[in-house]
């Protein structure tokens, strides 16, 4: 990392001293988080935040920060990731998209930027985030959708025994049984608004959408959803084991590539529907007729 000046540094905290008007700018951001290490800077390891700031910078000539709505693990992706910073307003909101784009590498994309008031924050100001999981059951591997999938295809997936499993998770609950110790929060309580499986032909997506949610939490519920599916596991004794909080049974984490940071839900969000909404597709392959 290069060394910072004290100037640059007293610029970076607080802009207004040196006579530059800021704004705070909110961003969409994508990735594929094949060769990333999440989204929190690391050293010596490439991150989102870190390919984000490093642009910044490029532009501006000192270190910004950016704050993101959510820490995504090394090797999942993003279709909506929301992040801001503060800047100096000498190039508008609208306009940092197409900047910082000219400066990422080819595995992030900020789909669209906007000015927001100083007080919004893109971690605490949302309202819940969604993420999609997203199973492959064919017999045969597909190099098209290798990157973003779980290839399952030792067992068939019943949706419906899945389906039943997620139901009674949709609440507030005491989750410790996916409570990781990395975990940066003091407790283990999540209000689930919805829990969904849908199958598309060969494909299964598990949807979760929550307040917050708890670290590498939707990874554990997917490593043992698949055992409710495959008649492994009874839905009610997948609901015993959370709700007794036996922490000791969840031994298992989904690979990371099956897991897609879907939404971010603002009220209003500074942003069209048509950016975030649901900026995934979704595979589907159907029966040849």
């Amino acid at each position: 990392m290069e060394k910072i000046s004290p100037i640059q540094r007293s610029l970076a905290q607080n802009p207004a001293e040196f006579g530059q008007s800021t704004q705070r700018v909110a961003l969409i951001v994508q990735y594929v988080g094949t060769d990333l290490h999440g989204w929190q800077w690391q050293p010596n390891a490439r991150t989102v935040q870190g390919e984000l700031e490093q642009a910044l910078a490029s532009v501006v000539g000192y270190p910004i920060r950016v704050s993101g709505a959510g820490r995504t693990d090394t090797g999942v992706h993003a279709a909506a990731q929301v992040a801001h910073f503060d800047a100096p307003a000498f190039i508008p909101a609208h306009r940092w998209a197409e900047v910082l784009n000219a400066r990422l590498s080819q595995d992030i994309l900020v789909r669209a930027s906007a000015q927001v008031e100083e007080d919004w924050h893109a971690q605490f100001s949302a309202q819940w985030r969604r993420y999609r999981y997203t199973l492959y059951t064919g017999a045969c591997p597909n190099l098209f959708v290798r990157p973003f999938v779980w290839h399952y295809h030792h067992h068939d997936l019943d949706q419906a025994r899945i389906q039943a499993a997620l139901d009674a998770m949709v609440g507030y609950h005491d989750m410790t049984a996916f409570h990781r110790a990395r975990s940066g929060k003091s407790h283990s309580w999540v209000d689930m608004q919805e829990a969904q499986c849908q199958r598309q032909g060969d494909f299964v997506t598990v949807e979760l959408q929550a307040k917050g949610f708890l670290y590498g939490m939707v990874r554990l519920i997917m490593g043992l959803v698949v055992k409710v599916g495959q008649g492994e596991m009874s839905p009610g004794a997948f609901h015993q084991l959370w709700q007794k909080r036996q922490r000791d049974r969840v031994k298992y984490s989904a690979p990371a590539k099956g897991l897609c940071l879907l939404r971010v839900g603002y009220d209003p969000s500074p942003f069209p529907r048509e950016v975030w909404f649901d900026a995934q597709p979704q595979f589907y392959l159907g029966m040849a007729a």
